[in-house]
């Protein structure tokens, strides 16, 4: 791979200074998945960490590491305080050159594959191994891994509830190392509806709900050019189907970082740009011991600003300031009342003080019906899932949430065959078109026509392929 700039092969990223302050004590996991992008898993467990606990996912920039990001972004300080699990993942020089996140690389972008599915293999083991909540998995990340956040974001909407950006770049906006270049500067202009459409092409067929996002960026930012943090406004406004204008604006922390708040139609922050001023290219902190300060600064591209750890910490619900959960109690009866191929039908027993209720499928919430029965759709057939439920007052703020229910729906489960792109196409469950391969009924990229790439896919339903590397049971 040629030598390339920013978060491509790290010349945004200089060589790191030595640390200035004890390293972190993280965890090597070495055996979370398939792990089909080769990355390392790193896990920050706190002392007295509580029982479903949050967990925030927090990727790294060009020629760092797991541990450099878990010494100086300043985010273990509010794991200890607010007891969330941190999962760190790495890349090596195996992967690129300059340990930079693959944001770019079409095999490490898409839902199923490489990277990503490491990083969501990641997410998995957490709950299965430290017992996470499903329904609070954060990720955030700077430069290349600010980045793979965007990817993240789009091709997993359904496992993160939010996300923060910190000098990145949109979902989609590059497929290759060259048009990396472009992305990172000048920037590439898109409309919002085209940078809405790229995240929903990663999830056809979704129509949410989808992650709140916060989008750090430092004005004076040469290497990944603050035009980005307007494009990535863009993207997920449009995405959750807001304007460009914001609805708030204030200034916060020491050096008078500005903020733009576009909320939803229930009053919450669905988006949200933290301008920083004066900041170049890397994560903003405030070393000290205040209540608002992070962070270190003896490694290059960790600069004395602002402590975003803190409000990003906020962002994602986890501080203290946070609101208690509501004292509804968890809703009684819950049980599935019919099955389909495609559907889940619900009912419950109604909870007094309830304005509506919180349906959540495998963990995540995916609909807030005011009263019982509730029918989940467009699911697959042969399909098991678990349901929990959780009353919301007046406010919209959630009770306790009920023991699960299984479910699974009547008819066969999804089809799943695994084959290079020739006997894709020699099977007729993929066509060709100028010497590359692409699947039926859902067209996607399978790359060159040819022996050499291989690919799993998906029929569902019938007639219907789909990409499902590594995804496919």
């Amino acid at each position: 791979m040629p030598a390339v700039v920013a978060l491509v092969a790290g010349a945004a990223l200089l060589s790191p200074a030595p640390a200035a302050r004890a390293a972190v004590s993280l965890q090597r996991i070495s055996a979370f998945g398939t792990n089909p992008g080769a990355l390392n898993m790193y896990a920050y467990q706190p002392a007295g960490m509580p029982a479903r606990p949050a967990v925030v996912v927090a990727l790294h920039g060009c020629t760092q590491s797991a541990q450099v990001y878990a010494d100086n972004s300043g985010l273990t300080q509010f794991a200890d305080q607010y007891g969330f699990l941190l999962v760190f993942p790495e890349t090596t020089s195996a992967n690129n050159s300059s340990q930079c996140f693959n944001w770019f690389e079409p095999g490490d972008t898409k839902r199923g594959q490489g990277e990503a599915a490491s990083i969501r293999q990641m997410v998995a083991h957490a709950a299965s191994a430290y017992g996470t909540d499903p329904a609070r998995v954060y990720i955030t990340g700077l430069s290349a891994g600010g980045a793979m956040t965007s990817v993240m974001l789009a091709a997993y909407p359904e496992v993160f509830a939010a996300g923060a950006v910190i000098a990145g770049i949109p979902y989609a906006c590059a497929n290759s190392v060259v048009t990396a270049y472009s992305c990172m500067s000048p920037g590439t202009d898109r409309t919002p509806a085209a940078w809405a459409q790229g995240v929903r092409d990663a999830n056809p067929g979704r129509t949410g709900p989808w992650p709140r996002v916060a989008i750090w960026h430092g004005d004076s930012d040469t290497k990944v050019v603050p035009k980005n943090a307007e494009e990535l406004r863009d993207q997920w406004t449009a995405v959750h189907g807001l304007d460009q204008s914001a609805d708030r604006t204030s200034t916060i922390g020491p050096n008078s970082t500005r903020r733009e708040q576009y909320l939803a139609a229930d009053g919450s922050v669905a988006v949200e740009v933290d301008r920083v001023p004066s900041l170049a290219h890397g994560t903003p902190v405030d070393p000290g011991s205040g209540p608002q300060q992070c962070g270190a600064t003896g490694t290059a591209h960790f600069i004395r600003s602002i402590c975003s750890s803190h409000w990003i910490t906020g962002f994602f619900g986890l501080d203290a300031s946070t609101p208690p959960p509501g004292g509804l109690p968890a809703p009684a009866g819950l049980a599935a009342t019919g099955v389909t191929d495609t559907t889940v039908t619900l009912d419950w027993n109604a909870v007094g003080g309830a304005a509506s209720y919180a349906v959540y499928r495998d963990g995540s919430r995916i609909a807030t019906p005011d009263a019982s029965p509730f029918t989940d759709t467009g699911l697959e057939p042969g399909t098991g899932h678990t349901y929990a439920l959780a009353a919301r007052d007046g406010a919209g703020v959630e009770g306790a949430r009920s023991a699960d229910v299984s479910a699974t729906t009547t008819g066969a489960a999804a089809r799943c065959w695994t084959a290079n792109n020739y006997q894709h196409v020699q099977a007729g469950r993929a066509t060709t078109n100028g010497g590359y391969a692409y699947a039926k009924g859902s067209n996607q990229n399978l790359g060159l026509y040819n022996t050499f790439v291989v690919h799993t896919l998906k029929e569902s339903p019938a007639g219907h392929y789909v990409i499902a590397d590594g995804t496919c049971p």
